[in-house]
């Protein structure tokens, strides 16, 4: 269970990480131009809000873990990527992109089980 639960947590830390970093850093259009077409919906304000979110809350999940302690701070994260995927799957059912609502609820299943694996006991 161990060994799973650092694979999924390494996983989930670097995925938000790599796509918060592409959000952050990238202008609504290049986001858009990309695939990310939910970005039409929202100001580049909120995409840097999002997207700051999911960068913050990919290292939260791994670095405490790494460093020995914090594992209550890895279950937070890892339960604020899961509200981030409820947000994400409901505005791609809405626009009616069962694709990446799929994919989506990967992501937010492997989040609750890294936030209820990682509790502390």
């Amino acid at each position: 269970m161990a060994i799973a639960l650092w694979i999924i947590q390494g996983l989930l830390g670097l995925l938000f990480v790599i796509t918060g970093s592409f959000k952050f850093f990238q202008s609504k259009e290049k986001i858009i131009a990309s695939g990310g077409t939910w970005a039409e919906d929202f100001a580049p304000g909120i995409i840097k809000t999002i997207a700051g979110l999911e960068l913050i809350s990919g290292f939260m999940v791994i670095v405490p873990r790494l460093l020995g302690y914090g594992r209550c701070i890895t279950s937070i994260s890892a339960a604020s990527i899961a509200l981030i995927m409820i947000g994400a799957i409901f505005i791609h059912v809405r626009r009616k992109e069962y694709k990446h609502a799929t994919i989506n609820a990967v992501f937010l299943l492997m989040a609750l089980f890294v936030a209820y694996a990682g509790m502390p006991s």
